[in-house]
């Protein structure tokens, strides 16, 4: 049995749900899609035909949300619910893969798929979109880091890991990790235009803005560094950053975060161990944020500080 496709369609999906399998051939071009129900896509014989027809040159693919009951064709309105956000990297992969995971903008992806050498797909198990908010905010993450805007539907396949990409001689095997178990919510993405600007200028890609000119979000993260830097308490700190940014869909979720990552970034800097980190974190939010989601947080926040420090010291 492939277990890496089987134990990725488990954490994607629920067992009683409907998925759709796409099996793309280059040469001669042909496509296969089954609509099934999660629990035949996961039998060993069912995974055991689909690692055969890959053997033989198919190309494997599930859709990103799961389809309703019944249903026997992948169309937009065969689409359940919103199940996944997600990008697609095609070039500059290494480089815009980073700075998404350094970003304050974005919480830290369920998934990330490399597809070929250079290439991922990248995806956040998400609740509480609807398709319009959905299709939004994936045309928001293209543009921010660099991914293809063309693949913003709600019907959008991905590669199922564990399986070969065949449209390369020798084939590349698609692999996964996976760096957090978290579901996130549409407040959980701050992916205003400003935010968009500022990992543009972040070097992931091209900046539209003028030279010498630096977005708001750029100003806040600098002006919390520093108040950080000179003792300045986190708490009155995130206080003071929710009035200066009441234009942003979630004011208390941009400053807590921007505080916390910075917070987390210079205690890192100074020597602490990322474990102290989650400690504090932890503890700073305990009576804002409930318990089980403030532990995943802050394992989240630290991450990304130690990413964001290791960067500096390479650089």
């Amino acid at each position: 049995m492939n277990k890496t496709a089987a134990d990725f369609l488990a954490r994607a999906f629920a067992p009683d749900e409907t998925v759709a399998l796409l099996l793309r051939r280059e040469n001669p071009a042909s496509v296969t899609q089954r609509v099934v129900a999660l629990q035949r896509a996961l039998d060993p014989r069912y995974l055991a035909w689909l690692t055969h027809e890959n053997a033989s040159g198919a190309n494997v693919y599930v859709a990103a949300n799961p389809l309703r009951p019944g249903s026997r064709k992948r169309t937009k309105e065969n689409i359940a619910s919103v199940r996944h956000l997600y990008i697609d990297i095609d070039t500059g992969g290494d480089t815009r893969l980073a700075a998404l995971r350094q970003s304050i903008a974005v919480p830290a992806p369920t998934a990330v798929l490399s597809t070929s050498q250079g290439k991922y797909q990248v995806l956040w198990r998400v609740d509480g979109f609807d398709f319009a908010l959905q299709e939004q905010t994936l045309k928001l993450l293209a543009i921010a880091f660099g991914g293809d805007l063309a693949c913003t539907d709600c019907n959008r396949v991905l590669r199922v890991p564990g399986f070969l990409n065949r449209k390369y001689d020798p084939a590349h095997r698609v692999t996964v990790e996976y760096p957090c178990d978290s579901i996130w919510a549409p407040g959980d993405f701050c992916l205003d235009r400003a935010t968009v600007d500022t990992v543009h200028s972040a070097g992931s890609v091209p900046s539209r803005k003028r030279p010498g000119k630096h977005s708001d979000s750029e100003m806040d993260w600098a002006w919390v560094c520093d108040q950080l830097a000179h003792g300045k308490d986190a708490m009155k700190l995130t206080r003071e950053l929710v009035s200066r940014r009441p234009d942003k869909p979630n004011p208390l979720y941009y400053a807590q975060r921007t505080v916390d990552v910075a917070s987390a970034r210079l205690w890192l800097i100074e020597g602490i161990r990322i474990d102290d980190v989650i400690t504090m974190l932890e503890s700073r939010r305990r009576f804002e944020i409930p318990a089980a989601l403030c532990s995943a947080r802050a394992r989240e926040i630290a991450g990304t500080a130690q990413r964001m420090v290791a960067g500096r010291k390479i650089a």
